[in-house]
Formats: C-alpha cells, structure tokens, sequence
C-alpha cells in the first residue's frame, strides 16, 4: 500500500511541478523507464505466481535501469547508441509482452 501511496503522490507532483529532464540525461531516460517497467511487470507476475520478493525486486530494478542506461551510453560512446537504444527496447519489450501473458494467463485462466 505504500507503494502505491508513493506511486500516486510521485505522479501528483510531476504534473504538478514539470520537471524539466537535463539535456544529457534525455537519450537515457525513455531506456530506462522501459527498463523499469520490465522490472514491474516481473515483480506482479512473481506476486500472482506467489514467489514475490521485495530485495529481488529492488535489486532487479535497479539493475535492470543500470544496465540499459549502461548498453545505451557504450553504444553512444561507439557511434552506435540508436541501434543499441533499439535493440534493448526490443528485448526488454519482449520480456515486457511476456510477463503481461503470464499475467492475463493468471488472471483470466485463459
């Protein structure tokens, strides 16, 4: 529940203060909001599988975040972050779509 109180009071306040991202953050920040929406979507589907655990959880988005910001700065750092930046979208989309079937198989037996 506290999460989720959290959760709602960081939106709140980003539509409310509209923040502005730096411009050497800005290649990073789409990466890593995917990278932590994969984390996410793994963390409820170990919830409904009942095997959640919250220091996996944290250390799975961090990392996650960590990682994909890293692949993306090396790719920019050899003249090749887009193809990089869309390579680690696609798999983490992958890992995305899969746990969201996993999590609709759970949810609606189907």
């Amino acid at each position: 529940m506290i999460a989720v109180i959290g959760l709602l009071v960081g939106i709140v306040a980003g539509l409310f203060l509209e923040p502005s991202v730096p411009a050497w953050l800005q290649p990073y920040l789409p990466i890593a909001v995917v990278a932590a929406l994969d984390a996410v979507f793994g963390g409820l589907r170990a919830l409904l599988d009942g095997i959640f655990d919250d220091k996996v959880f944290v250390v799975s988005f961090v990392g996650n975040v960590l990682v994909a910001a890293l692949i993306v700065y090396l790719g920019d750092q050899l003249g090749v972050g887009s193809q990089l930046s869309t390579g680690v979208v696609v798999v983490l989309g992958i890992r995305i779509f899969s746990n969201a079937a996993a999590i609709r198989r759970h949810l609606f037996r189907a």
